[in-house]
């Protein structure tokens, strides 16, 4: 019986064989595309359907065509090549978005089957969508000249070195006279530019501004607060606006092997508790900073979140092992009740580029 059940299992995987060959000689045929994923940035409602436009090529040798494509929303429809394709022959998919479908930030999904094994394919479109204000006045409450901003500065966020970030704006018209595009005029700092992203803003109606923020060529780290100015020459319209950044050092990923090569920092310690001190006594406290890599560590700032802090570093390159202390003075004076300053730390440990620590105490 034992010898029976052996031989039948033999029989089964010897007939397996061809099947198995013939699997792994079999490559599945795929579609290359040149962009999987369209960003609108931001979009108004009123400037109607958004349209994204996919490019893709046959790379197989069997005849290709799209079967079906299947959307996440009905707020998107897509027109696509019917034609039959023979390999190298490309087509084109294209997905429209109605920004009238909904608001705020969106992510859209586009699945694409083909009639041949393997070719099922994800697109995605995404941006954020503002419908029109029904109250301009009370939603734009920041005016500058004719134009209105819904908040006071314009925050960018996180700008990292490797590579420059965007930042769209909406803006309304309160005036008699239309901004267009070709006639805006910008100055302020080489790393900041700004430009208009629709032809024009019509009298009554919003329109975009964007901002590119460099941080590579702001040569600094940190936080920051910028002042830069527009004119429209045709309406004779100059602005000021207050740009805020926080800018850091970008570093690329590696290889876990790699982890105990580089500088680390340590920070020691964390917090600072001062407990209670009168407004006319200067503080002064001490934070060791330690590199616990193979690598120099490198500190490349220390910032304080406030005017009332003197930071002093007695170096910046540390070598693997060394410590040094860090002169924190915290001068209390005009303040009352419970206080918290935060520092921060920068320098070229790939893991933890940026560290803080808190100074807490309650003023009398």
């Amino acid at each position: 019986m034992i010898r029976t059940v052996k031989l039948l299992l033999l029989l089964l995987i010897i007939g397996l064989f061809p099947q198995l060959a013939q699997a792994q000689d079999t490559i599945a045929p795929r579609l290359i595309w040149a962009v999987n994923k369209v960003d609108f940035g931001t979009v108004l409602e009123e400037q109607g359907s958004q349209m994204a436009e996919f490019q893709f090529t046959h790379t197989q040798d069997s005849l290709f065509y799209i079967e079906t494509v299947v959307t996440d929303c009905g707020c998107t429809t897509v027109d696509y090549t019917e034609d039959t394709l023979r390999v190298g022959e490309s087509g084109t998919l294209r997905v429209s978005f109605d920004p009238s479908s909904g608001v705020g930030p969106f992510s859209r999904m586009i699945v694409v089957k083909g009639n041949l094994f393997g070719v099922q394919d994800t697109l995605y479109i995404e941006g954020n969508a503002i419908p029109r204000a029904s109250d301009p006045e009370r939603t734009y409450r920041t005016r500058k000249g004719d134009l209105g901003f819904r908040l006071p500065k314009i925050n960018v966020g996180e700008v990292f070195t490797n590579v420059p970030k965007l930042k769209q704006v909406e803006v309304y018209n309160f005036g008699d006279q239309p901004f267009y595009k070709d006639s805006l005029a910008y100055a302020g700092p080489e790393y900041i530019q700004v430009g208009q992203l629709t032809d024009s803003i019509m009298p009554k109606d919003r329109g975009l501004l964007q901002l590119v923020y460099d941080g590579s060529a702001k040569g600094d780290l940190g936080y920051f607060e910028d002042q830069v100015s527009l004119n429209w020459q045709d309406s004779t319209t100059f602005i000021q606006l207050e740009v805020l950044a926080d800018v850091f050092e970008y570093y690329a990923p590696f290889a876990k092997d790699n982890l105990n090569l580089v500088p680390q920092l340590v920070v020691e310690p964390k917090e600072i508790d001062l407990k209670t001190i009168k407004s006319t006594a200067v503080q002064v406290e001490y934070v060791v900073l330690s590199n616990r890599g193979k690598e120099v560590l490198e500190i490349k700032k220390v910032q304080g979140n406030c005017d009332c802090l003197k930071l002093e570093l007695p170096k910046t390159d540390l070598d693997p092992g060394e410590s040094i202390q860090l002169k924190v003075v915290f001068d209390p004076k005009g303040r009352k009740g419970i206080d918290q300053r935060n520092i921060y730390v920068f320098s070229n440990d790939p893991l933890n580029p940026v560290q803080l620590f808190l100074v807490k105490s309650r003023v009398e």
